[in-house]
């Protein structure tokens, strides 16, 4: 094997990793954003009935407010949730770019720019960091979100 070549397969590694790593946590990312969307769509269902009956009973009033209050919650979630994914998209950009300037580098014998290569792992490292601190966040979120829901079988 070409001595560049494995120097380059080398250099390409982590950047490749890194891709794969970031690309997972983009799709495990966009899963719950559908299943907020779904939830929110049931939700906004939910509140029509409960809208519709004429009768504005305690315990009826006392639901459709559960369910608006679940709605604003989730809607806050979801940006939490797109600032995650924009943040991962990013990472994933970086990523790739780092790759094709190493190969380009490594390819073409180019021997200075070696900080724009660097420049650029350090930024998909820095947007998938904001990425985990937004995840972390709605994952709080979602907990306030179920305890809304539960209270209601709870005394």
């Amino acid at each position: 094997m070409n001595p560049n070549a494995a120097q380059l397969i080398h250099s390409l590694l982590v950047p490749g990793i890194l891709i794969v790593a970031s690309s997972i946590l983009l799709f495990s990312t966009n899963s719950r954003y559908s299943a907020i969307v779904d939830r929110i769509r049931l939700l906004k269902s939910e509140r029509r009935q409960l809208t519709g009956n004429l009768s504005e009973a305690n315990g009826s009033r006392n639901n459709r407010n559960k369910v608006e209050l679940q709605i604003s919650h989730l809607i806050r979630q979801i940006y939490m949730i797109r600032i995650t994914i924009v943040s991962y998209s990013a990472a994933l950009l970086f990523f790739s770019v780092t790759a094709i300037l190493l190969g380009v580098r490594s390819t073409f014998e180019v021997n200075g720019y070696y900080w724009v290569s660097l420049s650029f792992l350090f930024a998909g490292l820095l947007a998938i960091i904001n990425g985990v601190v937004f995840s972390v966040i709605e994952v709080f979120k979602a907990y306030r979100i179920v305890h809304i829901e539960i209270s209601e079988i709870t005394p």
